[in-house]
Protein backbone atom coordinates (compact mmCIF):
# COMPACT_ATOMS: atom_id res chain seq x y z
CA UNK A 1 0.00 0.00 0.00
CA UNK A 2 2.97 2.32 0.38
CA UNK A 3 3.41 2.26 -3.38
CA UNK A 4 -0.29 3.05 -3.85
CA UNK A 5 -0.11 6.00 -1.44
CA UNK A 6 2.88 7.47 -3.26
CA UNK A 7 1.08 6.85 -6.55
CA UNK A 8 -1.96 8.70 -5.18
CA UNK A 9 0.21 11.62 -4.05
CA UNK A 10 1.73 11.87 -7.52
CA UNK A 11 -1.69 12.04 -9.20
CA UNK A 12 -2.87 14.67 -6.73
CA UNK A 13 0.29 16.67 -7.35
CA UNK A 14 -1.20 18.01 -10.58
CA UNK A 15 -2.89 21.42 -10.70
CA UNK A 16 -5.62 20.08 -12.96
CA UNK A 17 -7.30 16.70 -12.93
CA UNK A 18 -10.27 14.55 -13.86
CA UNK A 19 -12.66 12.52 -11.71
CA UNK A 20 -15.45 10.08 -12.49
CA UNK A 21 -17.06 7.02 -10.94
CA UNK A 22 -18.42 3.72 -12.22
CA UNK A 23 -20.53 1.03 -10.48
CA UNK A 24 -19.21 -2.40 -9.53
CA UNK A 25 -21.25 -5.13 -7.86
CA UNK A 26 -20.11 -6.87 -4.68
CA UNK A 27 -21.77 -9.52 -2.46
CA UNK A 28 -24.25 -8.38 0.17
CA UNK A 29 -23.58 -10.75 3.11
CA UNK A 30 -26.65 -12.55 4.39
CA UNK A 31 -28.94 -11.57 1.53
CA UNK A 32 -27.72 -13.96 -1.11
CA UNK A 33 -27.59 -11.05 -3.54
CA UNK A 34 -25.14 -8.41 -4.68
CA UNK A 35 -25.15 -4.72 -3.88
CA UNK A 36 -23.68 -1.79 -5.77
CA UNK A 37 -20.27 -0.38 -4.92
CA UNK A 38 -18.29 2.20 -6.88
CA UNK A 39 -14.82 2.71 -8.28
CA UNK A 40 -13.77 6.35 -8.31
CA UNK A 41 -11.07 7.19 -10.84
CA UNK A 42 -8.82 10.24 -10.50
CA UNK A 43 -6.40 11.30 -13.23
CA UNK A 44 -3.89 14.03 -13.90
CA UNK A 45 -4.75 16.45 -16.69
CA UNK A 46 -4.81 14.77 -20.09
CA UNK A 47 -2.62 17.63 -21.37
CA UNK A 48 0.14 17.01 -18.82
CA UNK A 49 3.59 15.72 -19.72
CA UNK A 50 3.23 12.87 -17.17
CA UNK A 51 -0.29 11.41 -17.40
CA UNK A 52 -1.39 9.10 -14.62
CA UNK A 53 -4.51 7.65 -13.01
CA UNK A 54 -5.37 6.16 -9.62
CA UNK A 55 -8.54 4.25 -8.64
CA UNK A 56 -10.34 4.12 -5.30
CA UNK A 57 -12.86 1.37 -4.48
CA UNK A 58 -15.70 2.56 -2.22
CA UNK A 59 -18.91 0.98 -1.01
CA UNK A 60 -21.00 4.01 -2.00
CA UNK A 61 -21.38 7.01 -4.26
CA UNK A 62 -21.82 9.68 -1.59
CA UNK A 63 -19.77 12.88 -1.54
CA UNK A 64 -17.81 11.72 1.52
CA UNK A 65 -15.67 9.38 -0.57
CA UNK A 66 -14.12 11.95 -2.95
CA UNK A 67 -13.95 14.41 -0.06
CA UNK A 68 -11.67 12.02 1.86
CA UNK A 69 -9.59 11.15 -1.20
CA UNK A 70 -9.09 14.77 -2.32
CA UNK A 71 -8.57 16.23 1.17
CA UNK A 72 -6.01 19.01 1.01
CA UNK A 73 -5.93 19.13 -2.80
CA UNK A 74 -6.59 22.33 -4.69
CA UNK A 75 -6.77 22.93 -8.40
CA UNK A 76 -9.16 22.64 -11.34
CA UNK A 77 -11.30 19.51 -11.36
CA UNK A 78 -12.98 18.32 -14.57
CA UNK A 79 -16.17 16.47 -13.66
CA UNK A 80 -19.75 15.93 -14.74
CA UNK A 81 -22.84 17.45 -13.15
CA UNK A 82 -23.17 14.89 -10.34
CA UNK A 83 -24.27 16.79 -7.21
CA UNK A 84 -21.71 15.11 -4.93
CA UNK A 85 -18.91 17.07 -6.60
CA UNK A 86 -20.42 20.36 -5.47
CA UNK A 87 -19.55 19.55 -1.84
CA UNK A 88 -16.04 18.50 -2.84
CA UNK A 89 -15.44 21.74 -4.72
CA UNK A 90 -16.72 23.89 -1.87
CA UNK A 91 -14.75 22.16 0.89
CA UNK A 92 -11.44 22.14 -0.94
CA UNK A 93 -11.86 25.52 -2.68
CA UNK A 94 -11.33 23.92 -6.08
CA UNK A 95 -12.32 25.29 -9.48
CA UNK A 96 -14.94 23.32 -11.35
CA UNK A 97 -14.50 22.55 -15.04
CA UNK A 98 -17.53 21.08 -16.78
CA UNK A 99 -17.70 18.27 -19.29
CA UNK A 100 -18.68 19.47 -22.75
CA UNK A 101 -19.47 15.90 -23.80
CA UNK A 102 -22.25 15.74 -21.19
CA UNK A 103 -23.66 19.04 -22.38
CA UNK A 104 -23.54 17.84 -25.98
CA UNK A 105 -25.71 14.85 -25.12
CA UNK A 106 -28.45 17.25 -24.04
CA UNK A 107 -28.37 18.88 -27.46
CA UNK A 108 -28.42 15.46 -29.09
CA UNK A 109 -31.78 14.92 -27.42
CA UNK A 110 -33.11 18.10 -29.04
CA UNK A 111 -31.89 17.08 -32.46
CA UNK A 112 -32.27 13.32 -33.04
CA UNK A 113 -30.01 11.78 -35.64
CA UNK A 114 -32.85 10.29 -37.61
CA UNK A 115 -34.36 12.91 -39.89
CA UNK A 116 -37.84 11.49 -39.51
CA UNK A 117 -37.79 12.51 -35.83
CA UNK A 118 -37.46 16.20 -36.79
CA UNK A 119 -40.71 18.10 -37.34
CA UNK A 120 -41.00 18.94 -41.07
CA UNK A 121 -41.77 22.59 -40.28
CA UNK A 122 -38.40 23.07 -38.53
CA UNK A 123 -35.35 22.81 -40.84
CA UNK A 124 -32.13 21.49 -39.32
CA UNK A 125 -30.33 24.82 -39.47
CA UNK A 126 -33.08 26.47 -37.42
CA UNK A 127 -33.47 23.88 -34.68
CA UNK A 128 -31.99 24.77 -31.27
CA UNK A 129 -30.38 21.33 -31.03
CA UNK A 130 -28.65 21.66 -34.38
CA UNK A 131 -27.42 25.16 -33.52
CA UNK A 132 -25.99 23.98 -30.22
CA UNK A 133 -24.27 20.98 -31.80
CA UNK A 134 -22.75 23.15 -34.53
CA UNK A 135 -21.30 25.56 -31.98
CA UNK A 136 -19.95 22.70 -29.85
CA UNK A 137 -18.24 21.11 -32.84
CA UNK A 138 -16.62 24.45 -33.58
CA UNK A 139 -15.39 24.73 -30.00
CA UNK A 140 -13.90 21.23 -30.15
CA UNK A 141 -12.10 22.02 -33.40
CA UNK A 142 -10.62 25.22 -31.99
CA UNK A 143 -9.52 23.55 -28.78
CA UNK A 144 -7.94 20.53 -30.48
CA UNK A 145 -6.02 22.86 -32.78
CA UNK A 146 -4.02 24.08 -29.77
CA UNK A 147 -2.83 21.12 -27.70
CA UNK A 148 -1.51 22.21 -24.35
CA UNK A 149 2.24 21.84 -24.79
CA UNK A 150 2.57 25.37 -23.40
CA UNK A 151 -0.37 26.38 -21.18
CA UNK A 152 0.13 30.13 -21.61
CA UNK A 153 -0.08 30.28 -25.43
CA UNK A 154 -2.78 27.60 -25.44
CA UNK A 155 -4.96 29.65 -23.09
CA UNK A 156 -4.54 32.78 -25.21
CA UNK A 157 -5.30 30.88 -28.41
CA UNK A 158 -8.38 29.17 -27.00
CA UNK A 159 -9.81 32.44 -25.75
CA UNK A 160 -9.14 34.34 -28.95
CA UNK A 161 -10.45 31.56 -31.21
CA UNK A 162 -13.36 30.32 -29.11
CA UNK A 163 -14.69 33.48 -27.55
CA UNK A 164 -17.03 34.17 -30.44
CA UNK A 165 -18.48 30.67 -30.26
CA UNK A 166 -18.94 30.64 -26.50
CA UNK A 167 -20.29 34.03 -25.58
CA UNK A 168 -23.42 34.03 -23.46
CA UNK A 169 -25.48 35.50 -26.29
CA UNK A 170 -24.40 32.70 -28.63
CA UNK A 171 -26.19 30.03 -26.63
CA UNK A 172 -29.58 29.12 -28.16
CA UNK A 173 -32.52 30.44 -26.17
CA UNK A 174 -33.99 26.94 -25.97
CA UNK A 175 -30.75 25.35 -24.77
CA UNK A 176 -31.08 22.75 -22.02
CA UNK A 177 -30.89 24.02 -18.48
CA UNK A 178 -27.83 21.82 -17.88
CA UNK A 179 -25.67 23.98 -20.15
CA UNK A 180 -27.01 27.28 -18.84
CA UNK A 181 -26.61 26.28 -15.20
CA UNK A 182 -23.05 25.01 -15.80
CA UNK A 183 -21.95 27.81 -18.12
CA UNK A 184 -19.00 28.97 -16.02
CA UNK A 185 -17.74 25.41 -15.59
CA UNK A 186 -18.22 24.53 -19.27
CA UNK A 187 -16.05 27.46 -20.34
CA UNK A 188 -13.33 26.93 -17.70
CA UNK A 189 -11.06 25.36 -20.33
CA UNK A 190 -10.84 28.78 -22.01
CA UNK A 191 -9.15 30.26 -18.94
CA UNK A 192 -6.58 27.53 -18.28
CA UNK A 193 -4.52 25.84 -20.96
CA UNK A 194 -4.07 22.78 -18.74
CA UNK A 195 -7.80 22.03 -18.58
CA UNK A 196 -9.47 19.64 -21.01
CA UNK A 197 -12.74 20.51 -22.71
CA UNK A 198 -14.44 17.35 -21.48
CA UNK A 199 -14.09 14.36 -19.17
CA UNK A 200 -13.61 11.79 -21.93
CA UNK A 201 -9.99 11.00 -20.90
CA UNK A 202 -11.06 9.64 -17.51
CA UNK A 203 -14.06 7.84 -19.01
CA UNK A 204 -11.68 5.99 -21.33
CA UNK A 205 -9.40 5.11 -18.40
CA UNK A 206 -12.22 3.54 -16.40
CA UNK A 207 -13.55 1.59 -19.37
CA UNK A 208 -11.75 -1.65 -18.32
CA UNK A 209 -14.00 -1.71 -15.25
CA UNK A 210 -17.08 -1.63 -17.46
CA UNK A 211 -15.64 -4.38 -19.64
CA UNK A 212 -14.65 -6.36 -16.56
CA UNK A 213 -18.17 -6.37 -15.17
CA UNK A 214 -19.17 -8.67 -18.03
CA UNK A 215 -16.27 -11.05 -17.35
CA UNK A 216 -15.90 -11.33 -13.58
CA UNK A 217 -19.42 -10.03 -12.70
CA UNK A 218 -18.57 -8.68 -9.22
CA UNK A 219 -15.80 -7.99 -6.71
CA UNK A 220 -15.63 -10.75 -4.11
CA UNK A 221 -15.53 -8.36 -1.14
CA UNK A 222 -14.66 -4.82 -0.19
CA UNK A 223 -11.04 -5.84 0.35
CA UNK A 224 -10.97 -7.59 -3.03
CA UNK A 225 -12.31 -4.44 -4.65
CA UNK A 226 -9.65 -2.31 -2.99
CA UNK A 227 -6.91 -4.66 -4.18
CA UNK A 228 -8.35 -4.62 -7.69
CA UNK A 229 -8.30 -0.82 -7.61
CA UNK A 230 -4.61 -0.81 -6.67
CA UNK A 231 -3.69 -3.23 -9.46
CA UNK A 232 -5.82 -1.40 -12.04
CA UNK A 233 -4.18 1.88 -11.06
CA UNK A 234 -0.72 0.47 -11.77
CA UNK A 235 -1.78 -1.28 -14.99
CA UNK A 236 -3.52 1.76 -16.44
CA UNK A 237 -0.64 4.05 -15.46
CA UNK A 238 1.85 1.74 -17.14
CA UNK A 239 -0.22 1.85 -20.30
CA UNK A 240 -0.40 5.63 -20.18
CA UNK A 241 3.41 5.71 -20.09
CA UNK A 242 3.64 3.35 -23.06
CA UNK A 243 4.95 0.44 -20.97
CA UNK A 244 4.10 -3.24 -21.03
CA UNK A 245 2.05 -3.63 -17.80
CA UNK A 246 3.23 -7.21 -17.22
CA UNK A 247 6.93 -6.35 -17.43
CA UNK A 248 6.45 -3.24 -15.33
CA UNK A 249 4.56 -5.03 -12.53
CA UNK A 250 7.13 -7.82 -12.47
CA UNK A 251 9.96 -5.33 -12.05
CA UNK A 252 8.10 -3.37 -9.34
CA UNK A 253 7.16 -6.49 -7.36
CA UNK A 254 10.76 -7.72 -7.45
CA UNK A 255 12.12 -4.41 -6.18
CA UNK A 256 9.39 -3.55 -3.68
CA UNK A 257 10.34 -5.92 -0.80
CA UNK A 258 13.67 -4.14 -0.48
CA UNK A 259 11.99 -0.74 -0.13
CA UNK A 260 10.53 -0.67 3.36
CA UNK A 261 10.45 3.05 4.01
CA UNK A 262 8.14 5.68 2.53
CA UNK A 263 11.06 7.54 0.98
CA UNK A 264 12.37 4.38 -0.62
CA UNK A 265 8.89 3.51 -1.89
CA UNK A 266 8.67 6.95 -3.45
CA UNK A 267 11.87 6.17 -5.31
CA UNK A 268 10.38 2.89 -6.44
CA UNK A 269 7.19 4.61 -7.57
CA UNK A 270 9.14 6.92 -9.84
CA UNK A 271 10.22 3.92 -11.89
CA UNK A 272 7.43 4.61 -14.40
CA UNK A 273 8.85 8.04 -15.15
CA UNK A 274 12.46 6.89 -15.42
CA UNK A 275 12.20 3.52 -17.15
CA UNK A 276 13.82 3.14 -20.50
CA UNK A 277 11.14 2.66 -23.13
CA UNK A 278 13.05 -0.13 -24.85
CA UNK A 279 13.18 -2.17 -21.64
CA UNK A 280 9.47 -2.23 -20.85
CA UNK A 281 7.98 -1.30 -24.17
CA UNK A 282 4.95 -3.17 -25.38
CA UNK A 283 5.90 -6.11 -27.64
CA UNK A 284 5.41 -5.32 -31.29
CA UNK A 285 3.53 -7.75 -33.58
CA UNK A 286 5.76 -9.68 -35.96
Amino acid sequence: MLLYEVHRAFVLGAASGHVDETPVNMPDPGSGKTKRAYVWAYARSSFGALPDVVCDFCIGRAAKYPIVFLKGWSGTLVCDGYKAYERVLKLEACIEAGCMAHAKRKFDELYPRKIRARPPAMPCSASPGCTGLRRMRGSYRRTSAWPCAKPGPARFARNSMSGCAWSASACPTAAPSYSLNCWTALTAHLNDGNVAIDNNPIENLKRPWAMGRKAWLFAGSELAGQRAAVVMSLVQSARKHGLDPGAYLKDVLVRLPGHLTTAASASCCRIAGNLRAETFAKPQPV
